[in-house]
């Protein structure tokens, strides 16, 4: 069965760190202990034993509490599963860079590597546009016009 816990959002992985430790030493029955970074503020932890599961958090520092009831794996699979982002650029568009050290810059795509989900652009505010490529999640596509 899965059980959710309730944990101080951005404070999952330690929380799960923490509990594999627990198990670990204590021997509780846990099958699979789930982070999901879609599922902010939340742990899933697997187990044959839900009162065993329940007793596992005591003292463990940011668990919040236990869910109710068990959670069936249909109810949130499509969290569990990445899908590659869906890509919606085209060559030429003008794009803001919006991390690493051109941030802030203004640059024109010039190649899109969808498979390393990358992008090779032009920076349009220098004297000599130089490409550079960086990851597709560190850019903004600017309205046209």
């Amino acid at each position: 069965m899965l059980l959710a816990y309730r944990v101080t959002s951005g404070q999952e992985s330690i929380v799960a760190d923490l509990l594999f430790e627990k198990v670990r030493k204590t021997k509780v029955p846990i099958n699979a202990i789930i982070v999901s970074p879609r599922l902010k503020g939340y742990l899933m932890v697997e187990s044959p034993d839900e009162t065993e599961a329940k007793r596992l958090i005591v003292n463990v520092p940011h668990v919040k509490g236990v869910l109710a009831r068990p959670i069936d794996i249909s109810e949130i699979r499509e969290m569990l599963e990445s899908k590659p982002a869906e890509i919606t650029l085209a060559k030429g568009d003008l794009v803001e860079i919006t991390s690493g050290p051109f941030k802030g810059e203004k640059a024109k795509v010039v190649r899109i590597d969808k498979e390393k989900e990358d992008v090779t652009v032009e920076l349009v505010e220098v004297a000599v546009p130089i490409p550079v490529t960086i990851r597709l999640a560190t850019i903004k596509v600017l309205p046209q016009g």
